[in-house]
């Protein structure tokens, strides 16, 4: 297996030695997209590799991806990671800053992405300002203790979306829902 180092200093597989290591049985894949709303073939995967953890990682994750069977039912358009209050909170990849301020009475931060993705940051002190450019990994801010629903002393509520449509942001590093694949694909 090929291990190394990514920017901070966590360590990073490739995407075969990473199945590879899971079972010598079957072929592991992400599957890219998980919506809020019912599956929609427009809608494509997003591109793991070109992101990384918002926080030195990998972080706890305390609450997972939930949406709602329908987009005005209640659900967890995101996730949310245990972290210490005044962490700094990182870009998941590059993009501009398209928002930082205030949603509700939280502070959020908002990075818009080449490839249409929008990935969100709460609650967040930014660092940044609306029109900045950030590479993948570069600083957007420091997260402040009072998510709704942390079991610890604070946690990073991160979420994705790609147009209207709420997607699980672990996708983006190559750990959203997997599914299993038989060895010979003429064999399904």
């Amino acid at each position: 297996m090929s291990e190394g180092s990514g920017p901070s200093g966590d360590r990073t597989l490739s995407a075969a030695d990473a199945c590879a290591a899971l079972t010598p049985l079957a072929v592991v894949r992400p599957v890219g997209v998980v919506a809020a709303a019912p599956a929609r073939p427009d809608v494509a995967a997003p591109a793991v590799g070109s992101f990384r953890w918002p926080l030195p990682g990998p972080p706890l994750v305390v609450r997972h991806f939930d949406p709602p069977p329908q987009p005005w039912l209640s659900g967890h358009r995101g996730v949310d990671l245990a972290a210490t209050p005044g962490a700094l909170v990182r870009a998941a990849g590059a993009g501009m800053v398209t928002f930082a301020g205030a949603v509700a009475g939280r502070p959020v931060v908002t990075v818009t992405h080449a490839d249409g993705l929008r990935t969100t940051y709460e609650p967040v002190r930014p660092a940044v300002e609306v029109g900045a450019p950030v590479p993948a990994g570069g600083p957007i801010g420091h997260l402040l203790a009072g998510h709704p629903g942390c079991p610890v002393a604070s946690c990073l509520h991160w979420g994705l979306r790609r147009g209207d449509v709420y997607l699980d942001p672990l996708a983006l590093v190559g750990r959203g829902p997997v599914r299993l694949l038989p060895l010979d694909p003429a064999a399904s």
